[in-house]
């Protein structure tokens, strides 16, 4: 297939960005360069994996999967169904963890996937270390992976535990921050979501009838593990920011939210409002 043919079979399957995901997709399985696709993109690309390819992401299968690394940040990513897709929202959370972070702090990463978040932000703070925990034994040994190819695997421990059973914490000490990206959609509105995302793992996208069942796990039992000028970090959804603050606030929280690169509330950060809180 050509270039062109290729940009109409995605156009055709209705995919918006068609023309630079079939650059996308001819580079990987062809291993060429972009410049020099454009220098031949009138020649027919022979591969059964691209042909694979291009069909499988006209059944709406995300492109990040069949690519199988997405970019985040400046890190590198392997992705499959066993890890949420990297979105550019999330580097919001990132930017403010690397900002916020004391000198040589201790982090936890709850939730955490791809290991994204937790990587990132050792790549940009080489004196900070950081422990990542999340359900699944296959998502944490891709995030694993991640932290060795991104060089932070020495500053980076993994742990398989439900962030709703607390009682894990106990014997991982205390924490400078607390930072989660978390399940936050609402079990109701999941079905309802556009096509791709039906695809990623259930598990990372619900977040309980309300949507906020983590958040209020966490706020609720996790502060008692922060040192003294702590805070907790999260990602929450575009209307969330209220209810968050609520159940802060609840809690002896002070909250804060800050808006992604569209305009919208997309990460809160939680201080004690006391000393500590329980």
């Amino acid at each position: 297939m050509t270039y062109s043919e290729i940009c109409n079979l995605l156009a055709e399957a209705e995919i918006e960005n068609n023309r630079a995901e079939a650059a996308m997709l001819i580079c990987r399985f062809c291993d060429i360069s972009k410049v020099e696709l454009f220098k031949r993109s009138n020649e027919d690309f022979v591969s059964d994996e691209l042909d694979a390819a291009v069909i499988k992401r006209c059944s709406h299968y995300p492109l990040q999967y069949i690519l199988g690394i997405w970019e985040f940040c400046h890190e590198s990513y392997r992705v499959n169904e066993h890890t949420l897709i990297p979105r550019q929202d999330t580097e919001v959370l990132v930017e403010k963890a690397v900002s916020l972070l004391p000198e040589k702090a201790r982090f936890i990463d709850l939730c955490t996937g791809s290991g994204c978040v937790a990587v990132s932000t050792l790549a940009a703070r080489g004196d900070c270390h950081a422990v990542a925990v999340d359900l699944f034994p296959e998502t944490v040994e891709i995030a694993g992976e991640n932290a060795e190819q991104n060089g932070v695997g020495d500053r980076l421990g993994f742990l398989v535990a439900d962030v709703l059973e607390p009682s894990f914490m106990e014997e991982l000490g205390d924490f400078d921050f607390i930072i989660s990206n978390p399940p936050y959609i609402a079990s109701g509105d999941l079905d309802g979501l556009e096509e791709e995302l039906s695809f990623e793992p259930r598990a990372a996208l619900d977040g309980g009838a309300d949507g906020l069942k983590f958040y209020s796990a966490i706020i609720s039992n996790y502060g008692k593990y922060l040192r003294l000028g702590g805070g907790m970090l999260f990602e929450i959804g575009y209307d969330q920011a209220d209810a968050v603050a609520l159940l802060a606030h609840e809690k002896g929280y002070s909250c804060e939210i800050f808006k992604d690169y569209g305009g919208n509330d997309r990460v809160a950060l939680l201080r004690p409002e006391n000393k500590r809180s329980a």
